[in-house]
């Protein structure tokens, strides 16, 4: 049931991943730069703890007791600090990723919200599938990284300037080795890139079969054609796997470099400062902060290494949340008003009259649902609203004052009375009369507990026939002030067909409805109906004045049969 309201949700103009990301960071400022702080400071006490270290160790040969315990009082500070800003460091980090995940959840169910129908015809299902299962984690995990490798660059000039002023080639050996490291693990990140896109891309088609798969299981079962899915999608998740496995090889590379090219530094500063301690150019204590100094240097280059890779996996996730950002409803609204009245599309002729039961039959079911959404304004047209043309009049208002209730509505995980009355306002008698008109009440009266029976995905615990029988009911209770039924009754037996044309004539008497169908029992029912034949209206008349007056009409409505 396309029935939710379109407004301004305020989106963001982004047409790169890049902007996006940054759009995030600037939405979060205050959050990261926060992060930013504690996560500096957090390193930099870690780098501070070798050159007391070495002090300390210095005191000791020394043999200055007062000297030791001021630097192992200095040493303890430097830990509750440390532990303080790690704590805080943490806090900020969750908080960053949350916000930046589902600030995307937001963002994208805002633009979903607001293209309505479009979004099916222009994105899969797997691809919007796949923002809320994965991407929106790289996305997080791309912001909760930032002050992270921020600190981690800040701690490493800050021990590059320690190790300066303490020995000039040491210093100077640290301050270009950690860049050619970056440089080394450059060539990495554009085969990342291009992998980690390919197999975004087969998990958004795999996830778009599965959706298919589930959806058409009924028929599938019916068919027999249960075996060769399973292949299809066999083959398929294979295809994701192996994508996996190459995006695994080059994210093993960055692992071994991120221990490999540390360890080579370590290594060397370790081995040229034992050398100049034996020289007698640096003391014990210098020597032990130096190795102290190589392996604290582990971490901010290894999180430098996971920044390039956490980035990298944020910009393809954002590439998939910015195309579906991109898209532009097919159809937009304006300022104008109506006081409402007849509903006509210029196109086939159609004319809803105000107040009564209109129905369409049409030959080719097609054209039914293609006047339907002229009128509903989910397809452009020339339709006029009371004299206004449609086109001219806000989408939320039109949204609000005309329903279109079609079979692709699907019911929703939840409590079955909330997913009938959505907007909570129906009092139990409307309810009631609602189930009534729809031939429903026994859907309800065989669930335990009702109304208040929980609705599983979907709705798979009902049949095709009660799912068209429970958001016919919802479309009931909308109360919309012109009602576009689209088949309603194609997939209940003749019976309940019967007694819900004549129910629903009752339910609606005195408000514009339109119900597009072939069935003699609904159409025996209109107000006038209107013969469509080529898209345009052919005869309109009663339902028994056609059968007497228009072959084609009676062909349509008899499927050939007398």
């Amino acid at each position: 049931m396309r029935s939710l309201p379109e407004a301004d949700f305020g989106m963001p103009d982004i047409r790169s991943p890049l902007r996006y990301l940054w759009w995030n960071a600037r939405a979060q400022a205050p959050a990261l730069l926060g992060g930013i702080g504690f996560a500096t400071a957090w390193w930099l006490l870690q780098a501070l703890v070798p050159a007391v270290l070495g002090k300390g160790i210095d005191a000791v040969t020394a043999k200055d007791t007062d000297a030791l315990l001021t630097w192992s009082a200095i040493m303890l500070v430097i830990g509750m600090l440390q532990a303080f800003t790690g704590i805080m460091r943490h806090r900020m980090a969750v908080y960053n990723w949350l916000a930046a995940a589902y600030r995307t959840v937001q963002v994208t169910a805002r633009q979903a919200a607001r293209l309505g129908a479009t979004l099916p015809k222009r994105v899969s299902t797997g691809e919007v599938v796949s923002v809320g299962n994965s991407d929106i984690s790289h996305i997080g995990n791309s912001m909760e990284v930032l002050p992270r490798g921020t600190g981690s660059v800040v701690a490493i000039i800050a021990v590059t300037v320690i190790l300066i002023s303490t020995s000039l080639p040491l210093g100077l050996l640290v301050m270009f080795g950690v860049p050619l490291m970056a440089v080394a693990i450059g060539p990495l990140l554009k085969p990342l890139h291009r992998r980690q896109k390919a197999q975004r891309d087969l998990m958004g088609e795999l996830s778009t079969r599965s959706a298919d798969i589930v959806a058409g299981l009924r028929v599938l079962r019916g068919i027999g054609g249960e075996q060769v899915f399973a292949a299809r999608y066999r083959e398929e998740s294979q295809g994701v796997r192996h994508a996996g496995v190459n995006v695994s090889k080059i994210e093993s590379l960055l692992e071994g470099a991120q221990i490999l090219l540390p360890g080579v530094l370590i290594a060397v500063v370790t081995g040229i400062g034992a050398s100049f301690a034996i020289g007698g150019e640096i003391t014990t204590g210098q020597l032990v902060a130096f190795y102290g100094y190589a392996v604290f240097l582990i971490g901010p280059m290894r999180t430098l290494t996971e920044v390039a890779d956490k980035v990298t996996k944020g910009h393809v996730a954002a590439r998939r949340v910015v195309r579906i950002l991109s898209i532009e409803p097919e159809v937009s609204g304006g300022t104008g008003t109506s006081d409402g009245g007849v509903l006509r599309d210029s196109y086939s002729g159609v004319t809803v009259q105000p107040g009564i039961l209109t129905a369409i039959a049409a030959a080719l079911p097609e054209d039914a649902i293609a006047i339907a959404d002229r009128l509903g304004r989910y397809a452009d047209g020339d339709v006029t609203f009371g004299g206004a043309d449609l086109a001219r009049l806000p989408m939320a208002e039109i949204r609000e004052r005309i329903l279109v209730a079609d079979n692709g509505a699907r019911l929703f995980t939840g409590r079955l009375r909330d997913e009938l009355d959505v907007r909570g306002d129906a009092s139990g008698e409307r309810v009631e009369q609602a189930l009534y008109a729809a031939c429903a009440e026994d859907i309800v009266e065989a669930l335990p507990d009702g109304l208040d029976a929980l609705v599983a995905e979907a709705g798979r615990e009902f049949s095709g026939g009660q799912q068209q029988r429970l958001r016919l009911v919802r479309a009931l209770l909308a109360d919309p002030e012109v009602l576009i039924l689209v088949e309603p009754t194609s997939a209940v037996d003749a019976h309940s067909e019967a007694r819900i044309g004549e129910r629903l004539a009752k339910a609606r008497v005195g408000k514009t409805t339109l119900v597009c169908t072939t069935s003699p029992l609904v159409l025996d029912r209109a107000d006038h109906v209107l013969y469509v034949e080529n898209g345009r209206v052919l005869a309109e008349g009663t339902h028994r004045d056609l059968l007497a007056t228009s072959p084609e009409y009676t062909t349509t409505v008899t499927r050939g049969e007398d």
